[in-house]
């Protein structure tokens, strides 16, 4: 078992690139900034590197803390730090805010180079594909020329996955967790049911709402309610919530009252993520998640998509996730072997959807730490 260890302290970081970089769209951005934070030291021959990808609502802090700052921990601070699954005594681990985010990289809450007007809806359109380009040139910056391995889950997990793609000479190991080779018709019409809350509400403005000072708060709340239950599982909800009454209520036979404690917490969930998150950023990350579908541009085969792919790969799926299901791995998994590529695939029995992959199930955090240890042990 891993010793006790002092709390990582994570320093933000953040990197100027003034050269255009061209969007899948057609479309550039240029006069752009990449937040990041990276734990652990890179080692002398800059062979132990792990990029850590992020999924829709986080951010490049996946570990530590920060000094002086209580509850500051990483999002995924139970698998990052020193004797974790990655293990920063021995991996330099490096996350990145994707461009069009709000939380330090460039995004629609920043000016425009050009007419130093804020972007809001005119941020350009970014993809999956456009995020992986971005992070490639900060690991250029960082003098990295290859990963030890490149992590993520959810749409973490296609960032990936579209690594080994776009760069297949730059990845040695991709580990893809509780994702997809591709959103299914169900997964595109949630996103677009959230979409639609948020475009909808009147202080949306078309994008602009900061040329208002309004926040379409509104809509932004019931995106996150919408999201939050596809994340959870049915038996998660029932065992949490059931059918039970806000504390002291009796039934009011009312259509507008908060009654059910699932009510309660979904108010609140929404309400905490309108307060940090940006409704521009939420309509872009989620139409990035719709376009991803490598296997789009060869007729539909994932296995002709893969050709490219030469790294060594884990997938993690849970049982109850229904969002990006089981079988959605087991397509990447047989896509990969019909290129005769390295596959190890684990499937998780765990109740608690899509969720699991950021929370402390003993098996899955010891197949990720197996994982590791055999990375680890290719270093130099």
């Amino acid at each position: 078992m891993p010793g006790f260890f002092m709390p990582l302290i994570a320093t933000p970081q953040t990197m100027h690139f003034p050269d255009a970089l061209p969007l899948q769209s057609g479309a550039v951005i240029r006069d752009y900034q990449l937040a990041f934070e990276t734990y652990g030291r890179l080692d002398a021959v800059r062979s132990n590197a792990v990029l850590v990808c992020h999924a829709l609502n986080a951010s490049h802090h996946v570990a530590g803390v920060y000094a002086g700052q209580d509850r500051s921990e990483g999002w995924w601070d139970n698998m990052i730090g020193p004797g974790k699954p990655v293990d920063t005594e021995r991996f330099f681990v490096i996350c990145v805010n994707n461009l069009g985010s709000c939380f330090g990289s460039t995004g629609p809450m920043h000016r425009h180079p050009d007419t130093g007007a804020v972007y809001g809806a005119d941020f350009p359109v970014v993809t999956v594909e456009d995020w992986v380009d971005a992070q490639a040139r900060l690991l250029d910056r960082l003098g990295i020329g290859q990963l030890a391995a490149v992590l993520g889950g959810s749409l973490g997990g296609m960032q990936a996955l579209s690594w080994t793609l776009q760069y297949p000479e730059r990845v040695r190991h991709a580990v893809v967790v509780a994702s997809a080779p591709n959103l299914t018709a169900e997964n595109i019409a949630f996103n677009e049911v959230a979409r639609r809350a948020i475009v909808t509400d009147p202080d949306f403005h078309g994008g602009h709402f900061y040329r208002h000072g309004v926040i379409p708060k509104r809509g932004l709340r019931i995106a996150r309610m919408i999201g939050h239950i596809t994340y959870l599982s049915d038996d998660v909800m029932n065992e949490k919530f059931g059918r039970q009454l806000r504390a002291g209520l009796a039934l009011k036979y009312s259509t507008q009252d908060v009654e059910f404690q699932i009510e309660s917490y979904l108010r609140y969930q929404g309400d905490k993520f309108s307060d940090y998150f940006d409704a521009n950023t939420y309509l872009l990350i989620t139409r990035a998640l719709d376009y991803f579908d490598p296997a789009r541009a060869h007729d539909g085969s994932l296995a002709r998509a893969l050709a490219r792919a030469s790294a060594r790969f884990l997938l993690v799926s849970f049982s109850t996730d229904w969002r990006f299901a089981p079988r959605r791995s087991r397509e990447i998994v047989r896509a990969l072997l019909d290129n005769c590529r390295s596959v190890s695939y684990a499937e998780i029995d765990a109740p608690h959807g899509h969720d699991a992959f950021l929370l402390d199930d003993a098996r899955y955090m010891g197949v990720m730490r197996s994982y590791f240890d055999g990375i680890a042990k290719e270093l130099p």
